[in-house]
């Protein structure tokens, strides 16, 4: 099984624009994003900006996770009466399609005066950075590059979740090419298939940040973080 496989109409091109739209999308709910609001109230917004920005599809549901349910993973069921405080932190998680290319992106805000929120999102934003630059400098393999997570997450202070592998995009269904788990490839992956998640949460309280991106060259990795 090739687990880059792509469909006829993939075109790389079209998946770095789909990146750069799913960007701007999740840049204009964290606008709207305010206290008070719930995750399900969050996620009604999140539609309506969907529709203003042309989104083709969704791949995944959007996840909106606040307060303490930062903590849990995609899979697990959300608290239903946590809703954004004055001094909070929240994160964002995106699976958009436009032109029929997959776009995912996540990242992690605080509110109000929290700064230690503040630096358990920017600490999810380093260690991003930290994974994807040893990818483009030693082509470690995506088994090799979550352990690598794994290790400067506990040095920084913080728990890691090992439930989160990252995982394939391509023109969509990507699902089709069964690509499964970053974190279980044993090559380097290519630019541009692979988005790396990180997920992190403080070691004895309940909250936590997610961050995740495609990987791709240095070039276009830089066109992204202007409004993080």
């Amino acid at each position: 099984m090739n687990r880059e496989a792509v469909g006829r109409r993939y075109d790389a091109a079209l998946m770095q624009a789909a990146r750069e739209r799913s960007w701007a999308v999740l840049h204009d709910i964290r606008q709207r994003m305010q206290p008070g609001i719930g995750e399900e109230d969050a996620k009604a917004v999140a539609a309506e900006v969907f529709a203003q920005h042309g989104v083709e599809r969704l791949w995944h549901p959007p996840i909106i996770r606040i307060g303490a349910n930062t903590t849990k993973t995609y899979r697990q069921r959300s608290n239903p009466d946590v809703r954004l405080a004055d001094n909070d932190i929240y994160f964002i998680d995106l699976g958009l399609v436009f032109d029929g290319h997959e776009g995912d992106v996540g990242d992690t805000f605080a509110i109000g005066n929290a700064p230690q929120h503040q630096a358990c999102a920017e600490a999810a934003r380093t260690l991003f950075g930290e994974v994807a630059r040893t990818w483009r400098d030693d082509g470690l393999s995506g088994r090799a590059l979550y352990d690598f997570a794994s290790e400067r997450a506990q040095a920084m202070g913080w728990r890691f979740n090992h439930a989160i592998k990252g995982h394939r995009l391509g023109d969509y269904p990507h699902s089709v090419h069964k690509g499964g788990d970053l974190g279980t490839l044993e090559g380097t992956p290519s630019a541009g298939l692979w988005v790396l998640e990180i997920q992190i949460a403080h070691p004895t309280e309940p909250y936590g940040a997610f961050f995740e991106d495609l990987l791709i060259a240095p070039r276009a990795a830089s066109l992204k973080r202007s409004s993080a």
